[in-house]
């Protein structure tokens, strides 16, 4: 990609106090001191040196060696995409081993294990951006995340963070062992060669790593060893079986739903319906009668209950009578639109693109305008939130699916008075996590009930009523928007967006500051690579009312559907093929080649019988342009969702087969969300409470979906999350084109009938 690819530039003062405040900021939330630059150089210990068993050696922080082969620590949630087998696969390449044939293990909670970029979107650079200023200003988001040491799994950085961290570790753990064997054989290393877990002699010779492991041990793994080129990869860019299916299509993989323990209780919860708000006293005495019960545990918000099963304590909790603190915030969800709205009225929270003069171009009025909105929506992962504590002899143990250990290891501490040194987290797979399993909640009520009950484990499970109404949801936004066509082409687009701040909200919750403005409200709105004379994109902030959090793709999940479905509409009233109008104002070639791509596989612009339409959309979210072309038709029992056809570019594809099944997942989240799901409020509490009135898309109604993949890109990206965001517009546009039917507000399923 081009440097001199025109790129959106930032105006006014917004956009300098961004960049700024996020390392100003990082520093003190990591205690305001200035770290000198060998501070930052220096690795963190090896955690896995810890906490060895007999006969076991860890050569770096991701390869432990025993008696029995290799083990490739994975510290990255691994919850159903497959993150286990390509970070794998990323060590097993360089260290020349077959990946059937080694173990894997997530490995402790440490700051060994910090994400390196998860900040680097935070610096208000876009994603096409490629000059040396943007890099280095990524690059330098690479300090505040050293010190913080927080140990996450999101945005999309997994394969970003590892490609090349895992790979030296695999490296250095192959140099050391070469080394071993060199000095028992007396012989130069230069002379050795490995092969699937061995160290090879030119006279054929095979000394086994397990074998070298303790020998390599006390050689020190080189800072920057050497790697592979692409040429010589084995593994890396092949579909690869997933290290975790044998044992989830057995039923043997342990989620933390699975875990038991010795003698272990469980529990489950009820907290005020009215979220935040605490309580003024309840009664539990038929609860503590009922079979079963062995203790009510007050919380702050509500109760936990104990019982010999998950059964009885459920149960019980049905039976406690309430008195409850009213909410804060608006009790009916139409105030919440109300705040949303009102916060147009007031200064922008940010405005990171402001081209040409949109005012001017405005002045005699524009030939579209409109709002789209969109709902609180719920994470409803399969697997109902649940952890296991056991508090005994002044230590803790924690199990639990979730995708921020050193996170969870600090609330154990605080809850249970221990130093993080006493507390032990146990990650396990989860049934999926979409960001909900980065938030603290149902963690930190297991560790409550563990120190109530300390000596006993007990399991804390949630309700799926409970999950429901009690999630930290996606905002709710609205969007506000001018256009004018000037010749069948875009002269002019003001767009204003408002959302309640998923930082604040979701970072207050773990008492980490932040500053400047939320680039969430904006993400992926300001900064696609549309050529638009006079453009200008602002982000407003209300109020945090409700409690807000990531949600699969954060803020590209609404900004996708309300830029894109614009983007189509101005292409309808410049009299413009929806396709050929994206694709004259896309400025990058990646996304250029990307767009075109998902529109000769769709055979776009194929004459189509009366009902039966094709929409596309492009959203770059997390660094990854993204085409779909959705299929509809209009029967007498409602829309059918025929097919999808989608394109991604991740730069370096390590395992095409994962990569596609990924974009297909976050293809059919975007379509439920976008046809049927909503989170409403009525008296101050969420009206839906489970799958019969939060309903998620049926397989009789998922399309088929046809998946390519490209690499183009200038560097390796994640694909867990920017496959949802231009499904909702994609789909959108199917409609219109098949029905002449705009739809501006989600569900869907509130204006159209689907079969």
């Amino acid at each position: 990609m081009s440097e001199a690819t025109p790129q959106p530039k930032k105006k006014g003062k917004l956009g300098t106090i961004t960049r700024r405040t996020l390392l100003v900021g990082s520093a003190a939330v990591a205690g305001g001191v200035v770290f000198g630059i060998w501070r930052y150089r220096a690795p963190y210990d090896n955690p896995l040196l810890d906490d060895l068993g007999p006969g076991e050696v860890a050569l770096t922080p991701y390869v432990r060696i025993d008696d029995k082969g290799v083990t490739i620590i994975v510290p990255r949630a691994e919850m159903g995409q497959g993150v286990h087998t390509t970070l794998a696969a990323l060590v097993a390449e360089e260290l020349d081993v077959e990946l059937g044939a080694v173990r894997v293990d997530h490995g402790p909670a440490s700051r060994a294990y910090h994400n390196r970029v998860l900040l680097e979107e935070a610096v208000g650079m876009a994603a096409t951006d490629t000059s040396a200023h943007a890099e280095r200003m990524r690059k330098l988001t690479h300090i505040p995340a050293k010190f913080l040491g927080m140990q996450a799994t999101g945005g999309s950085t997994s394969t970003v963070d590892a490609f090349e961290r895992m790979r030296k570790a695999g490296a250095g753990a192959r140099e050391v062992l070469v080394a071993a064997a060199a000095a028992e054989l007396g012989v130069d290393p230069s002379g050795l060669t490995t092969d699937n877990g061995a160290v090879v002699a030119p006279d054929g010779q095979r000394l086994s790593y397990a074998s070298l492991a303790e020998r390599a041990a006390t050689i020190r793994p080189p800072a920057d060893p050497a790697l592979r080129p692409r040429s010589e990869w084995r593994l890396l860019g092949k579909s690869l079986p997933r290290v975790d299916m044998v044992s989830k299509c057995t039923g043997t993989a342990e989620f933390s739903i699975d875990v038991r323990l010795p003698d272990m209780l469980y529990a489950t919860i009820r907290r005020n319906p009215r979220l935040g708000a605490g309580i003024r006293g309840y009664d539990a005495s038929r609860a503590e009668a009922m079979e079963g019960v062995v203790r009510v545990v007050p919380l702050d918000d509500g109760v936990a209950v104990v019982a010999t099963n998950t059964w009885y304590a459920l149960r019980a909790a049905k039976a406690i009578d309430f008195d409850w603190e009213q909410a804060d915030y608006p009790p009916e969800i139409d105030g919440h639109f109300a705040a949303v709205s009102a916060a147009f009225d007031e200064k922008p929270d940010s405005v990171f693109r402001d081209e040409g003069d949109v005012e001017k171009a405005l002045i005699e009025g524009a030939d579209l305008e409109g709002e789209y909105r969109v709902p609180y929506l719920a994470h409803a992962t399969m697997e109902p939130l649940n952890a296991v504590a056991w508090l005994k002899d002044g230590e803790l143990d924690i199990w639990a699916g979730n995708q921020m250990p050193t996170q969870a290891v600090k609330e154990g501490a605080a809850i249970a008075a221990l130093d993080d040194g006493q507390v032990r987290l146990h990650t396990t797979y989860m049934g999926g996590g979409f960001g909900r399993r980065a938030e603290m909640d149902f963690i930190k009520t297991a560790i409550h009930v563990a120190v109530a009950m300390e000596g006993v484990p007990v399991k804390t499970t949630w309700s799926r009523e409970e999950d429901t109404t009690h999630d930290n949801y996606r905002p709710l936004a609205m969007a506000r928007y001018r256009a004018s066509i000037r010749n069948g082409r875009p002269e002019a687009l003001e767009l204003k967006l408002s959302s309640p701040s998923v930082f604040e909200s979701q970072f207050g919750r773990i008492n980490m500051p932040t500053m400047g403005p939320d680039l969430s409200i904006v993400q992926s709105a300001w900064d696609q690579p549309y050529t638009i004379p006079h453009h200008r994109v602002a982000g407003h902030r209300p109020p945090v009312m409700m409690p807000v959090s990531s949600w699969r793709s954060v803020g590209a999940s609404q900004n996708g559907f309300f830029h894109e479905s614009i983007v189509d509409e101005m292409a309808v009233a410049a009299g413009r093929d929806p396709f050929e109008f994206r694709f004259d104002m896309l400025n990058d070639e990646v996304s250029r080649g990307v767009l075109e791509a998902a529109a000769d596989m769709a055979n776009w612009g194929e004459s189509l019988p009366a009902g039966q339409g094709k929409g596309i959309a492009f959203v770059l979210s997390f660094g990854v342009p993204v085409a779909e072309v959705v299929e509809v038709v209009d029967t007498p029992g409602g829309l059918r969702v025929l097919k999808v056809w989608a394109v991604v570019d991740v730069g370096t594809a390590l395992d095409p087969r994962n990569i596609e099944a990924q974009v297909q997942s976050g293809v059919n989240f975007g379509l439920s969300a976008a046809m049927f799901n909503e989170i409403t409020v009525a008296d101050g509490k969420v009206e839906q409470r489970n799958f019969y009135n939060y309903p998620l898309m049926q397989l009789g109604q998922s399309p088929e979906i046809e998946v390519r993949v490209m690499e183009n890109g200038h560097k390796i990206r994640g694909i867990g999350e920017p496959g949802t965001p231009p499904a909702a517009p994609a789909l959108a546009n199917a409609i219109f084109a098949a029905t002449g039917t705009r739809l501006r507000e989600m569900p869907f399923s509130k204006s159209v009938r689907f079969a």
